[in-house]
């Protein structure tokens, strides 16, 4: 990566946080509840480095493979997220490599993960995804749901259960917030600490309505390969 790249990185990360600083102190928030997790999908490893060296501690990737071959190339100390949709043959990878899975949707999938971050001696971090919206194409769990999955993740010896993450329909910033603001309350509901909520487009709006965790990716790596 250029120098130059390599700068623009380094820029956007600090225009990132500026912006997520501005959004928390609007609505009475400390800016360092609000935790940024870099969407690196598709990025290459010095992509990532350079956000790292930017003061990213927090890297989100979406496959599997690609992930793990990033990691091999990168020695810093940084929490590894799953945000993507994961399926469940490839629990034994991602519970031995990740520090944190957000996409977690169903018991079948906790309880292969919990297995396989026992026997990598690990307590694996998840979140439970929640779809909203009931969208079709999207993974996640209905809101009526969500209390009973939960209670039975919590059960899992492997897993320590933090909060919930959701993607809003697609639609203006302003139409996300409704969806923020139920998962704000579904999050009370389960005396869950964590809301992963809100992307480059909405990231804002999400902070305002409570988000713990922000996954952003454009506005830091610039458009996908």
């Amino acid at each position: 990566m250029s120098a130059a790249i390599a700068q623009t990185v380094a820029e956007n990360v600090a225009m990132v946080r500026e912006r997520i600083a501005r959004a928390a102190r609007g609505a009475g928030r400390d800016p360092a509840a609000v935790r940024l997790v870099a969407a690196a999908k598709t990025m290459p490893a010095e992509a990532v480095r350079q956000a790292i060296a930017a003061g990213v501690g927090d890297i989100g990737q979406n496959y599997v493979q690609e992930a793990i071959s990033i990691m091999a190339e990168i020695e810093a100390p940084v929490r590894w997220h799953m945000i993507g949709k994961l399926q469940s043959n490839k629990a034994a990878r991602v519970a031995r490599a990740f520090d944190v899975v957000q996409t977690v949707d169903s018991l079948s999938l906790a309880v292969k993960l919990s297995r396989r971050a026992e026997a990598a001696g690990k307590i694996l971090a998840v979140l439970i995804e929640v779809n909203l919206a009931a969208e079709p194409a999207k993974g996640g769990v209905a809101p009526a749901e969500v209390s009973a999955l939960v209670a039975a993740v919590r059960e899992q010896p492997g897993l320590r259960v933090d909060g919930l993450m959701a993607i809003p329909p697609a639609g203006s910033a302003a139409e996300s917030r409704a969806h923020f603001r139920r998962l704000r309350a579904l999050g009370e509901e389960n005396d869950l600490r964590e809301l992963s909520m809100g992307m480059t487009s909405d990231f804002e709006v999400a902070i305002e309505e409570g988000a713990t965790m922000v996954r952003v990716g454009r506005a830091i790596f610039g458009p996908r390969r």
